[in-house]
């Protein structure tokens, strides 16, 4: 009889986390499933996140507070502390461990880029943003990388919108009940929200520019994620920031007809961001999930070799929101 390798996925009972806890399960792994409450290893019990960490030979962490929310003081703090911290503490695991893992994939987020109307942003020639969503990810990544673990090959995955998940349930909804027009960006009183955050706070003003629905849209269908997961344990090659994205992002204002048409809406009303951040205000999320330009390339995965298993925005919003219903994922806690 031969024993399943251990892996560790921390942050598992989010939307990504649950789903890749499945996968590496069906791929033969005894999955350690680490979070505030367990059930295999909490945050608050350092020992047990080294014992699961020593010997494994993949960690997976997804941890982070949603930025589903409004960027309150309380907010802010814990989706910077939610990430950095959690991060830290199985950095400090690895480095206790006597046969530490091979390979650490840790969560980053696309966002880390800058509003980009002009180009794609991509690992080599990508420039970074400032402000509130960029300090978060470019602390997670410092945390990430900071101190000297020769065993172990990190990767950040700074990943697009994921689709098949909260986010394009989210938007199918809007648009089955008439809101599926495009976003569109425009003049709105400065706030503090936005501000940097973190040892090394950056940032100034409120994005605003006149982007006509035309800002970009970067994503990827979740079965990819999962795939280039697997891709990048059988590419050492690959380490650093990797971005996962499809190929061919498409913009706002084409992705809001394609989900009118798929759920069979023929009108969709456009959203001018005054009516946006009302909208937004009652729903306590934030305009810059629907109003950043995020335009990203994947090019570290696709100059290695990596082919998308949905590469192509139609055929993915078709399968995530049409055949599966866009029901969102139940999620065990």
């Amino acid at each position: 009889m031969t024993s399943r390798p251990p892996a560790v996925v921390a942050g598992w009972n989010g939307f990504i986390g649950h789903r890749l806890t499945a996968d590496l399960t069906e791929r033969g792994y005894d999955v350690a499933r680490v979070g505030r409450t367990g059930p295999d290893g909490r945050w608050d019990d350092p020992d047990a996140l080294t014992r699961l960490v020593d010997g494994a030979e993949l960690i997976v962490n997804m941890a982070g507070k949603s930025v589903g929310c409004r960027y309150t003081d309380r907010n802010r703090d814990e989706i910077l502390r939610s990430r950095v911290e959690t991060t830290r503490q199985l950095r400090e695991a690895v480095a206790r461990a006597y046969a530490p893992p091979p390979l650490w994939l840790n969560a980053s987020t696309a966002t880390i880029y800058r509003d980009a109307m002009d180009r794609p942003q991509t690992e080599s020639d990508g420039e970074l943003a400032t402000g509130f969503s960029a300090d978060v990810a470019t602390s997670w990544e410092r945390e990430l990388f900071a101190g000297d673990l020769p065993g172990t090959r990190r990767v950040a995955l700074r990943m697009a919108i994921v689709l098949g998940g909260p986010a394009s349930d989210q938007l199918a909804l809007a648009a089955r009940l008439g809101l599926g027009g495009p976003q569109l960006d425009g003049w709105w009183p400065q706030h503090r929200r936005y501000r940097g955050i973190g040892e090394r706070p950056t940032g100034g003003p409120v994005p605003t520019q006149r982007t006509a629905g035309r800002q970009k849209f970067s994503w990827i269908h979740v079965d990819d994620v999962l795939r280039a997961v697997q891709f990048l344990q059988e590419h050492p090659e690959l380490e650093g920031p990797v971005n996962l994205s499809s190929p061919h992002p498409t913009d706002n204002r084409t992705l809001m007809a394609e989900l009118r048409d798929l759920v069979g809406m023929p009108v969709g009303l456009p959203a001018p961001r005054w009516m946006l951040e009302v909208g937004m205000w009652a729903l306590r999320k934030e305009s810059e999930l629907l109003l950043k330009s995020r335009w990203v390339l994947p090019e570290r995965l696709t100059d290695a070799g990596f082919e998308f298993a949905w590469p192509e925005l139609r055929p993915a919003l078709d399968d995530t929101v049409r055949r599966r219903g866009g029901r969102p994922v139940t999620v065990p806690v």
